[in-house]
C-alpha cells in the first residue's frame, strides 16, 4: 500500500508563478510515488473571507487550478475541507492536547501581534480565535488521513512542526494512534522572486499570474527589476530576477547557454524578458484553456469534489474511529 502525501491549496485567489514552482508543481509530482490527496481548505479561508459568493468562487478557482495543472481525479483524490466533517471533530480533540504557548509562538499570530504593538494597538486587536487556532485545524487536516509526507514552503514549515508536536503529545497519552508526518521541501524553489525582487507574493503586488490572458502576463514580466548594465557588459545570472524564473522553464542546454551569455556579456534584459514571456505562454496556454473551461462549468467541479470527498472519507473514517476508541467516546 502506498504511503500518503497530502497538500492543501488555500482559496486565496488566482495562482502565480511562485505558487506553481514553490508548491503546486512539486505537490503534483508526489502523485508519481504516493497516494496523493489534494484539498481546498475553505474553512481556513473563513478567518479572512466573509463574503459567501467570494468564498465559493475562490474555492472553485483552487479546484480548477489543480485540475488544469494535470491532477487526474480518477487516480488522485481532490476534495473540499468542508465536505469532511471528521476534520472538525478531530480538530477539537487535538486542541485539547495543544499547549496555548505553542500557538502563541506561531509565526502568523506573532506577526499580527507585533504589528499591533508597533502601531500602539492592543496586542490581540482584530485577531479571531480561528486565526489563533489555525495550526490546530491544519493538524487535523493532515493527521486525519494518516499522512506520511506534506510538501510545504518555509512559511508553513512551522505549522507542520506544530502538527508533529500535537500528534506526539496525543500518542504519548493514548499510544501509537496518529501517524507522524514529515515535511517535503524543495530547497531550489523555496523562494521565487517577484517583479520587484522580493519574494513573489500577492501581498506585495509583484506576481506573474499563470492563467491570465497573455497580455496580463507580459505586463508584469516587463516590470521585472534589473540592474542598469548594458547588453555588452558581463552579468551575474544568479543575481538576476529574470534568470531566477527562466531557469525553471527553459531546457537545460538553453539555461546553460544563457548562463554563459550572462557571464561573457552580450545579453540584453529586454530580449531576456521577451523570451521568458514566450516560455511562460507556451507552458501555460493549454492549462489556461482548461482552467477557463472548468471555471465555466462549476457543476463539473462540484461533481469532481463530491466524488473526491467520498474517497477521502473512506480513508478518514477508520482513523477517526481509532481516535474515538482511544479517547473513550462512542464509536
Amino acid at each position: 500500500m502506498k504511503q500518503i502525501a497530502l497538500t492543501g491549496l488555500k482559496p486565496s485567489g488566482a495562482p502565480h508563478i511562485g505558487n506553481y514552482l514553490g508548491m503546486l508543481k512539486p505537490s503534483l509530482e508526489l502523485a508519481e510515488k504516493f497516494q496523493a490527496l489534494y484539498f481546498i481548505p475553505d474553512y481556513h479561508a473563513l478567518t479572512t473571507v466573509r463574503d459567501r459568493k467570494q468564498l465559493a468562487d475562490l474555492t472553485y478557482q483552487a479546484a480548477a487550478t489543480w485540475l488544469a495543472l494535470g491532477l487526474n481525479p480518477d487516480e488522485e483524490i481532490i476534495y473540499r475541507q468542508s465536505d469532511i466533517p471528521e476534520v472538525f471533530e478531530l480538530a477539537w480533540a487535538l486542541s485539547c492536547f495543544t499547549a496555548k504557548g505553542l500557538l502563541n509562538r506561531a509565526h502568523a499570530y506573532k506577526a499580527i501581534v507585533d504589528d499591533n504593538i508597533a502601531a500602539g494597538r492592543e496586542a490581540d486587536k482584530n485577531i479571531n480565535i480561528g486565526l489563533f487556532t489555525y495550526p490546530v485545524l491544519m493538524a487535523a487536516d493532515i493527521l486525519l488521513f494518516g499522512t506520511h509526507f506534506v510538501p510545504v514552503g518555509l512559511d508553513q514549515q512551522q505549522h507542520l512542526e506544530i502538527t508533529r508536536d500535537v500528534a506526539l503529545t496525543f500518542n504519548k497519552n493514548y499510544g501509537n494512534v496518529l501517524t507522524i508526518p514529515e515535511a517535503v521541501i524543495r530547497k531550489e524553489v523555496m523562494t521565487i522572486p517577484g517583479t520587484d525582487g522580493r519574494k513573489m507574493s500577492k501581498s506585495y503586488n509583484n506576481v506573474i499570474p499563470i492563467f491570465a490572458p497573455p497580455e496580463q502576463v507580459l505586463k508584469p514580466v516587463k516590470r521585472i527589476v534589473t540592474d542598469s548594465k548594458r547588453p555588452e557588459e558581463p552579468k551575474d545570472p544568479d543575481e538576476c530576477n529574470i534568470f531566477a524564473i527562466y531557469q525553471h522553464f527553459a531546457e537545460a542546454d538553453a539555461v546553460a547557454a544563457k548562463r554563459q551569455l550572462y557571464l561573457e556579456g552580450g545579453l540584453a534584459y529586454g530580449a531576456m524578458k521577451q523570451e521568458l514571456f514566450e516560455l511562460l505562454d507556451s507552458a501555460f496556454a493549454d492549462k489556461r484553456d482548461r482552467y477557463n473551461a472548468l471555471m465555466n462549468n462549476t457543476d463539473e467541479l462540484d461533481r469532481i469534489l463530491e466524488n473526491g470527498a467520498e474517497k477521502a472519507r473512506a480513508i478518514a473514517a477508520p482513523i477517526m474511529a481509532k481516535v474515538r476508541k482511544a479517547i473513550g467516546v462512542s464509536t
